[in-house]
């Protein structure tokens, strides 16, 4: 063999070894994301009911619970299912957007799937549109938050 045959080859080799290794590495960052956006979305306590606070209660992006003051009790509210049950119009947009962000990157793990079946690097396209739309839609929640406090 020619020796610019056989670079070409070992090139080709550490090319292909180390594409596979950032598509693993690309994966777990892509399935730690979306245990995030999954949690975010679900947990209901983001602020509240801690030692300093003046009254008992909590809320997250559309479940809230507030206490009278004189007893542990709480009096909860909202459903991701009921928009009218979400206090403000940012609270509503903002579980729109981590609702949708969190669709479209577990359809991106689901996507994964298609490694089996197409081209490597259309699946990496198809991947990385969907990645991208959910963190924009993440950045619009976000910016919602920000523009209501």
């Amino acid at each position: 063999m020619l020796p610019a045959q056989e670079a070409a080859k070992l090139y080709h080799t550490n090319y292909v070894r180390n594409s596979r290794a950032i598509g693993v590495l690309w994966a777990i960052f892509t399935i730690c994301f979306a245990i995030v956006n999954v949690v975010c979305f679900i947990q209901p306590y983001w602020i509240g009911d801690g030692v300093d606070t003046p009254q008992a209660g909590y809320f997250g992006l559309f479940h809230y619970c507030i206490g009278n003051g004189f007893s542990r009790e709480l009096t909860c509210s909202g459903s991701f299912t009921d928009f009218s049950s979400l206090p403000a119009g940012a609270f509503k947009a903002a579980s729109f957007f981590i609702g949708l962000s969190m669709m479209l990157i577990i359809a991106c793990i689901v996507c994964f799937i298609l490694f089996f079946f197409c081209n490597t690097a259309t699946v990496y396209k198809i991947c990385a549109w969907m990645q991208l739309t959910s963190g924009h839609t993440r950045g619009q929640e976000y910016l919602q938050k920000s523009a209501a406090s």
